[in-house]
């Protein structure tokens, strides 16, 4: 195994914005009363000007606020690192990496645009964030960001995910953060993203003190993220490849795999994958179509892949891959023909886990081990054509509060949806 390091004074200093590298723009959210294409004021009750207009930019980079960069120095640049050990196991001839983004205080990727979206609603005079949670990764992230800045925040938390992880529940509340299940008007209900997203929303729309944050799916969420791709590219090169093959990350709304794949969108010749969960395949099983973010129609309509807003997806460990469409951006490249989309059940992918945990030693997030998944069947399939191919993938968060989840694979319970 081998660790590559960036010197701190190598964290990237902007964002790649991936719009003007695409062959034609995104097609517009919509109003989800008139369905006329959306405006700054229809979205400023929601969120601050500074990321309604990153939503939208054309500029080619966008500069990270120094503020912002304080806060990510505290862990950033991540490691890159060598899957050694797993190239052995598995007897490929590919080179297998990973992008390390659990060293994060939250331990997942997801602070990468958490601090940024609490800076810029800090600036605006915003004292209050609501937003939702699947696995409450994105919630502990936002909880972290929001004592930065002396925010409160409230966390709508998908209620299947509120009783199988209440450890990241304890996680959230330490920063001060209140949590409560969702959907709140449903106890019995399992309850998904979409539900969480209405919970959210309607609650910050009736305050004036309060704007809302999304941890994924939009244009500004995978902008942020970009500062994980932009390190692996760097990184790369100081490991002596010109390039990766393939490009690799799970897939649920967007954020990660845009995160590391988006900067190397432009080259043609690298392969860009997204791996989701077969209970919940959007990309591959879904429908491209204008579809509400939420359950209850109150966000825009976004251009996605969807399996419709009212979807109710099995309750599987990979809280935060239980979201009913994707990114416009990641669902525009997918039906281009520029990003592929592999779906896998949840045995396949714990098996994958479970495999990584004994070889590298990292035990994974249920999210992330999706994307281990994808690795190791293109480190096979590398194996069998006798191809030396280089895999990069997105390592996007530990699974440590998520010991229940392996606690079912090891005893038999873990249901194979």
């Amino acid at each position: 195994m081998a660790r590559f390091i960036l010197p701190d004074d190598k964290i990237p200093t902007a964002w790649f914005n991936i719009m003007p590298h695409l062959p034609e723009p995104v097609d517009p959210p919509l109003h989800p009363a008139t369905r006329e294409p959306v405006g700054p004021d229809d979205l400023s009750p929601l969120f601050p000007m500074a990321l309604i207009g990153q939503e939208v930019s054309t500029d080619p980079w966008i500069d990270i606020p120094g503020e912002v960069l304080d806060i990510l120095r505290l862990w950033r640049p991540t490691p890159l690192v060598r899957a050694s050990r797993l190239e052995a196991a598995l007897g490929t001839p590919a080179r297998i990496y990973y992008k390390d983004e659990s060293v994060s205080p939250a331990g997942s990727h997801k602070p990468n645009t958490a601090v940024p979206q609490a800076f810029y609603n800090s600036a605006e005079g915003t004292t209050r964030l609501t937003t939702e949670t699947g696995a409450g990764q994105w919630g502990t992230a936002l909880s972290f960001a929001c004592t930065q800045f002396d925010i409160e925040c409230k966390v709508y938390m998908v209620r299947a995910s509120y009783n199988q992880k209440p450890y990241r529940r304890i996680m959230m509340e330490v920063w001060g953060s209140e949590v409560v299940p969702s959907p709140v008007d449903d106890p019995e209900s399992p309850g998904s993203l979409g539900a969480a997203i209405s919970d959210a929303v309607r609650d910050a729309a009736s305050r004036e003190d309060t704007h809302y944050s999304l941890g994924s799916v939009l244009n500004h969420v995978l902008l942020h993220q970009t500062v994980i791709g932009l390190e692996a590219k760097e990184q790369l090169g100081l490991a002596g490849e010109a390039k990766p093959d393939v490009v690799l990350g799970s897939c649920g709304g967007g954020s990660n795999l845009g995160g590391i794949a988006f900067p190397f969108v432009p080259d043609d010749s690298i392969r860009l994958v997204a791996a989701e969960p077969s209970s919940c395949p959007t990309l591959t099983e879904g429908k491209f179509d204008y579809d509400f973010g939420d359950v209850a129609g109150m966000t825009p309509l976004l251009p996605m892949y969807t399996l419709g807003h009212d979807f109710m997806p099995p309750s599987i460990h990979a809280g935060g891959l239980r979201y009913h469409g994707d990114s416009p951006i990641i669902s525009k490249l997918v039906r281009d023909g520029r990003m592929e989309a592999v779906a896998y059940p949840q045995g396949k992918v714990f098996d994958a886990a479970v495999q990584f945990a004994n070889t590298d030693g990292k035990l994974p997030a249920p999210e992330t081990a999706h994307a281990i998944r994808a690795a190791i069947d293109e480190a096979l399939a590398a194996k069998e054509l006798g191809e030396e191919k280089v895999i990069l993938f997105n390592y996007s968060g530990h699974g440590h509060l998520d010991l229940s989840a392996y606690d079912d694979y090891n005893n038999g319970r873990l249901i194979d949806a």
